[in-house]
């Protein structure tokens, strides 16, 4: 006898997310009601362990077999997520970038700008552990560095990974749920327009704080700035790893040898954790020490988005099931809730939600592994309504540290380097200022 399949979403109580609440609470105020408790990974593991553990258990006394199997593929894909963070994050450490370009305003822009072209090329996350300690090395006699990593955490981190699936994760779900690899590229007036505007927001803020700094201090901090040693990589042997890591990527989405469907879960991560493992044994240490490397920083990552991807099962399984009363029609509808949820949850699975609301207002089931393609052949407005949910998906993780995972990386490799961080309210305080401005900007130009 077939067990009775129970659509979660339709019986979860609305109370079933309050544990994901909490811990998005604890992520926001412990940091400034209890800093020295907080700044322990331990007890940041405790803290997420107890909530995910929590509902994890109540979810299986009520929900029994159903709740089991929504469980293990949250795991299956939490693993998923922090093989490819991990591998990136490993071996992109064991790159040393020699020298750096100049700490001026214009050399800062110069180097975030080439951070967005790579980051569709290694990834959101491979682009930021490559270029973050060369920033903040070329900046190391600048005073004012807190506006530095906010703006490179909104435009490497985030915004810039929109024209390719390896930019992203939420793009390579798409990519793996049907989504053409090119696809993307045509996103590329969307993608200038929230790059571009970002790059000269930060080049006109930078030279505000540059001449001020000038201004108050003794000497000439743009001979100062401008000293740097030639540019040079060490570590070269990560850069045929990152290529195995793309290829890994490609690979399973593309199912290589597989007759063209996706490989079995444990294929990909295996070969990243080797990729990582290779790194780790190859790389010279001399080049790990002048990284300053240590798995702190991804740590947090691995530990808190534990407690994320279990608990966030209750909001996702909801908005999944009551997400046409919300009456989503228009793209910039989609855009913006998207968007919304993508600030706070994490981007890649509400992608996917949205993008499966949007097919089935389409008449498309999301049943099958492939939909997306069958969604973009409908018509009903389809490319428009995905290139909103693509871009409120990239576009917004950057709006808070939870929206994209190496958004919390680059905060604690600054943080490890002296620079003083936002909290996680004044880091949205940014956001508001900086990025919503350009985000109605996008909706207007292309979402209306």
């Amino acid at each position: 006898m077939e067990p009775t399949v129970i659509d979660l979403g339709r019986v979860l109580p609305v109370y079933s997310v309050l544990p994901f609440a909490a811990l998005l609470a604890c992520i926001a105020l412990l940091p400034l009601r209890a800093p020295h408790f907080w700044e322990s990974n331990r007890n940041k593991a405790l803290v997420s362990g107890v909530l995910a553990v929590g509902f994890a258990v109540a979810l299986i006394a009520v929900y029994g077999a159903q709740a089991v199997r929504e469980l293990e593929h949250a795991l299956l894909d939490y693993a998923s997520f922090l093989c490819l963070l991990g591998a990136l994050f490993t071996i992109s450490g064991g790159i040393y970038v020699r020298g750096s370009l100049d700490g001026t305003p214009l050399g800062n822009t110069a180097l975030l700008a080439v951070g967005a072209v790579l980051a569709n090329l290694i990834g959101t996350t491979g682009a930021s552990m490559v270029l973050i300690r060369p920033f903040l090395r070329a900046n190391r006699r600048r005073l004012g560095k807190t506006h530095l990593v906010v703006f490179f955490i909104f435009i490497v981190s985030n915004t810039a990974g929109l024209l390719t699936p390896l930019g992203d994760p939420p793009l390579f779900l798409g990519f793996l749920k049907g989504v053409p690899f090119e696809w993307t590229l045509r996103l590329w007036p969307e993608w200038l327009l929230v790059v571009g505007g970002l790059l000269v927001a930060f080049n006109l803020y930078d030279q505000r704080v540059f001449q001020r700094e000038e201004a108050e201090l003794p000497g000439s901090q743009l001979e100062e700035a401008m000293q740097h040693e030639p540019i040079g990589v060490d570590g070269r042997r990560n850069l045929w790893l990152l290529g195995g890591v793309i290829a890994a990527v490609l690979g399973k989405g593309q199912g290589w040898f597989n007759g063209g469907e996706p490989w079995p879960f444990g294929v990909q991560e295996g070969m990243l954790l080797v990729l990582a493992v290779a790194s780790l044994q190859f790389t010279p240490k001399e080049i790990v020490v002048r990284n300053q490397f240590g798995f702190g920083p991804i740590i947090e990552v691995a530990v808190l988005f534990l407690g994320i991807f279990v608990t966030m099962i209750a909001p996702l399984k909801l908005l999944n099931t009551h997400g046409a009363a919300l009456g989503l029609h228009e793209p910039w509808q989609y855009f913006w809730a998207t968007g919304l949820l993508s600030s706070v949850l994490d981007n890649a699975p509400t992608y996917l939600s949205f993008a499966a609301a949007a097919a089935g207002e389409a008449g498309v089931s999301a049943d099958g592994g492939r939909y997306l393609a069958d969604f973009l052949a409908s018509g009903h407005g389809a490319e428009l309504r995905l290139a909103a949910i693509a871009c409120g998906a990239v576009f917004m993780g950057a709006v808070t540290y939870i929206g994209n995972g190496p958004n919390f990386m680059v905060k604690a490799i600054a943080e490890e380097n002296g620079v003083v961080m936002p909290s996680f309210f004044g880091y949205l305080r940014w956001s508001l200022v900086v990025l919503v401005p350009l985000f109605l900007l996008t909706t207007a130009v292309f979402f209306r």
